[in-house]
C-alpha cells in the first residue's frame, strides 16, 4: 500500500472566478471596517478610494445627482480589475440602494484580493506584483 503526501490543504471555501468574495450583505465579515462605516461614512469612502488608486476626493461627487458617481465608477474599476461579473446597471442599482453596503463590499474584495494575492507571492513570486503594489499594505489590516 503507497501513502501520497498532501503538499496542499483544499481550501474552505474557494474563491469563485466572476464572483465578489463576500456578499453584499456580509458585513459581519469585517466589524471594524462596519463600524467605521456607520461613524463616519465619507471619510470611509474616501479611503477606499485612495486604496483602489484613484483621487481621495473622488466620493465627495457622490453628494451631486441622483446617481452617485464615485461609487458607480468604484464598483466597475474593482470588477473590471478583477474579472468580477456584472454590469452598469448593477452597480448604479447598488451605488443608489445599497450605497453604504456597496462601499463595504468593495473593502472587503480589496483587501481579501490583496491578502491572497500576497499570499500566494510569498510562495511563488509573480511579474504581476506591480498591479497589486498599491493595495498590498492592506493586507490584514482597515483601511483607516
Amino acid at each position: 500500500m503507497s501513502r501520497q503526501v498532501v503538499q496542499v490543504q483544499p481550501e474552505s471555501r474557494g474563491q469563485q472566478e466572476g464572483q465578489w468574495s463576500t456578499g453584499l450583505c456580509e458585513c459581519h465579515k469585517d466589524v471594524g471596517d462596519c463600524c467605521f462605516a456607520l461613524c463616519c461614512l465619507p471619510v470611509f469612502t474616501c479611503k477606499v478610494t485612495r486604496a483602489v488608486g484613484a483621487c481621495a476626493c473622488l466620493p465627495l461627487l457622490d453628494c451631486i445627482g441622483c446617481v452617485p458617481p464615485a461609487s458607480l465608477a468604484m464598483r466597475a474599476s474593482v470588477r473590471q480589475r478583477y474579472g468580477i461579473q456584472g454590469s452598469v446597471w448593477s452597480d448604479c442599482l447598488y451605488g443608489c440602494c445599497c450605497y453604504p453596503l456597496s462601499w463595504l463590499q468593495i473593502s472587503r474584495e480589496l483587501k481579501r484580493r490583496a491578502a491572497s494575492h500576497a499570499s500566494s507571492s510569498s510562495s511563488s513570486p509573480s511579474s504581476s506584483s506591480a498591479s497589486y503594489s498599491a493595495l498590498f499594505s492592506l493586507q490584514g489590516a482597515h483601511l483607516v
